[in-house]
């Protein structure tokens, strides 16, 4: 099972690999739950949180939110090795200074319901490629927003006995796969994997039967 959790999507897949051919059995995935949902929450929370303290509204100085958001991101990924952490921006709005300390705890509890439609995807990706549980052999992390405790922890719940495979840098194995597919495609290189791929569509596809009254 390959669970893609990068900066903007959420991708779900579990293959088979015999030999040099790997077989997609199912897919399933968000492209709408990402790093970037996990910095909206924080950006919310803190607006709030500016706006109780300081009788101000900063929800719609879109300079002050920039700021935000990039204080915010940067501390979510300190949160990935540390529990607590603190969000700052000099003079954020009119000003005023904005200092506030966050923990992991509750960066978990305004982002839970993010995690748990993660926890939805993969055990409906699992249901559709007909596989039992035990059956998978390797769990393997890839994209930023996996390196999150949380998600580690949700990946952990659901395969107890398992080992998650974490040893790939997930800000490269995208990337790399992308470039030997596209090697396979062109079939100008040398020295590339002869592998292949069995892919599934990721999506529901129907057909309609249009009828032409004369």
């Amino acid at each position: 099972m390959v669970f893609d959790l990068g900066g903007g999507t959420f991708d779900v897949s579990i293959l088979t690999i015999n030999g040099d051919v790997f077989e997609v059995k199912a897919t399933g995935g968000n492209t709408h739950l990402g790093g970037e949902e996990f910095d909206n929450r924080m950006v919310s929370y803190f607006v709030e949180e500016f706006k109780k303290k300081n009788k101000v509204d900063i929800s719609g100085n879109q300079k002050s939110l920039r700021r935000l958001r990039t204080a915010c991101e940067r501390e979510k990924r300190t949160l990935s090795f540390a529990l607590v952490t603190t969000v700052e921006v000099d003079s954020l709005f009119q000003g005023i200074d904005f200092c506030s300390l966050i923990t992991r705890a509750k960066f978990e509890e305004i982002n839970m319901d993010l995690f748990n439609e993660c926890t939805k995807t993969v055990v409906s990706c699992l249901s559709d490629s007909k596989i039992c549980m035990s059956d998978i052999d390797d769990i393997v992390l890839v994209g930023g927003s996996s390196r999150i405790p949380k998600v580690q922890d949700i990946l952990q719940d659901i395969f107890p006995e398992k080992v998650l495979y974490k040893s790939i840098n997930p800000d490269e194995a995208v990337a790399y796969g992308a470039a030997v597919q596209a090697a396979i495609l062109s079939k100008g290189f040398k020295n590339v994997p002869n592998l292949v791929l069995q892919d599934v569509t990721p999506l529901h596809l129907a057909s309609e039967e249009v009828l032409i009254m004369s």
